[in-house]
């Protein structure tokens, strides 16, 4: 098992989670790309302090750039967890 303060790397703050978070009481999350579910769901308990009832993850996957002329390459590939809080918990992210 990793580390936990290595499994939650960032909390996006984007239009869609914000209305995530006020509509269905969840929080969007940059993660390590190893990590499991039940690695995010530890984390996310134990360093925030919050119950969770749901977690969904996405891979997404770096897209290609090219610089100058012929230099080919991407930008880093993303994992993004979507973690459902229970009833009752909220996290003020503003």
């Amino acid at each position: 098992m990793k580390d936990l303060f290595h499994v939650i790397k960032n909390v996006r703050m984007t239009e869609k989670a914000t209305y995530l978070n006020e509509l269905n009481n969840e929080i969007v999350l940059d993660v390590d790309r190893s990590a499991n579910k039940i690695e995010i769901k530890k984390a996310v308990e134990t360093l925030l302090g919050k119950k969770v009832s749901d977690v969904r993850t996405i891979t997404i996957k770096g897209k290609a750039k090219r610089r100058r002329r012929a230099d080919e390459g991407r930008t880093n590939h993303l994992k993004k967890a979507i973690v459902r809080l229970k009833e009752g918990e909220s996290l003020d992210l503003v």
